[in-house]
């Protein structure tokens, strides 16, 4: 009869499940199941789940062939709706850890707003613990447009984030794309007009070197530009006009940065180079149309994607301002 599930999907992370395990099982709040998803991990994973399932009867471990971490959060999902009472689904990557308060912290935040989805910050870590200040755990309550647009990384990944089960009742990850969360995650928020979030790191990620992105540019990570794609076309369709504004920014300054970063490996980089540079040459236009001049935010990332066109722009703008001075047309 637990009140939370925590599903965690596994593959090639020996070196970094007990820690991540163990995170778990020394939280404060203790009503929770544990489902561990082994993702056909060829290391020592399988055995390091069973092991913790004999000793804590809250674990429960599903060994799967590899079909990828999509398919694993789908089948720990599919499994709590099937065997579970619980009310609440989390997710923690196998390489990652949490702060040993985080699920108290959540669900605190969720009882007291009575919403949906409720989030903490994450951290990117090189393997330390951040410090975390106690003073900033009380929740705020925040619209989730404008959270969106503040924390736009924050509000695309799966983690750190408490959601009701029902948030999943119909909607699972993507099979067979990397970036699956970039897919998804925003269209759960979204359903709902207000998160509460908790502006501390209780959730912290490990910079992988071996993992997704720490791994080099193929074809295969065009997929987040897919989906930023497609979060464009979502705000636009359903009138969320502030976050398809941020949308845009990212997908400009992302495009904009991987094409001068890659630059510098052009014969190892060439395919990629070649997608990127048609994402530009076919959507920037476009995109930079929807954009507010009136926005700084708007203006910064113009004038980083298109210097000289914004230099001419300032300098129009500029002299006009001046000439209604002199004539008397600026009152």
């Amino acid at each position: 009869m637990s009140t939370i599930s925590v599903i965690i999907p596994i593959y090639k992370a020996e070196f970094y499940l007990h820690r991540c395990v163990d995170s778990i099982l020394r939280q404060t709040f203790t009503d929770f199941e544990l489902i561990l998803v082994d993702d056909g991990s060829p290391d020592g994973c399988p055995a390091i789940c069973d092991e913790y399932a004999r000793k804590d009867s809250r674990i429960h471990v599903i060994h799967q062939e590899n079909i990828g971490v999509s398919a694993a959060r789908n089948c720990g999902i599919d499994w709590v709706f099937a065997n579970s009472v619980s009310q609440w689904i989390t997710f923690v990557d196998s390489d990652d850890w949490v702060h040993l308060e985080m699920l108290e912290r959540l669900l605190n935040a969720a009882l007291e707003y009575g919403l949906s989805i409720n989030v903490c910050r994450y951290q990117k870590t090189e393997g330390e613990e951040p410090e975390v200040n106690t003073e900033k755990l009380a929740p705020g309550l925040w619209s989730t447009e404008d959270f969106f647009v503040e924390y736009h990384v924050n509000a695309i990944v799966p983690h750190g984030k408490l959601y009701r089960k029902d948030c999943f009742k119909e909607i699972r990850y993507p099979i067979g794309k990397i970036h699956e969360d970039e897919f998804i995650t925003y269209r759960i928020l979204f359903k709902y007009d207000q998160i509460t979030f908790i502006d501390t790191p209780l959730y912290y990620y490990f910079n992988n070197p071996n993992g997704i992105t720490g791994s080099a540019w193929t074809m295969e990570r065009m997929a987040s530009y897919d989906a930023l794609e497609e979060q464009i076309s979502f705000f636009a369709v359903n009138g969320f006009k502030l976050a398809h504004r941020a949308s845009i920014r990212h997908y400009l300054c992302s495009v904009t940065d991987r094409i001068c970063v890659l630059s510098a490996d052009y014969q190892k980089y060439n395919d990629v180079l070649r997608e990127l540079k048609h994402r530009k040459r076919k959507n920037f236009c476009r995109y930079a149309k929807m954009l507010d001049i009136n926005d700084d935010r708007d203006v910064w990332v113009l004038t980083k994607v298109f210097p000289k066109r914004m230099w001419i722009f300032s300098h129009m703008k500029a002299v006009i301002q001046n000439i209604k001075k002199m004539t008397g047309h600026d009152k």
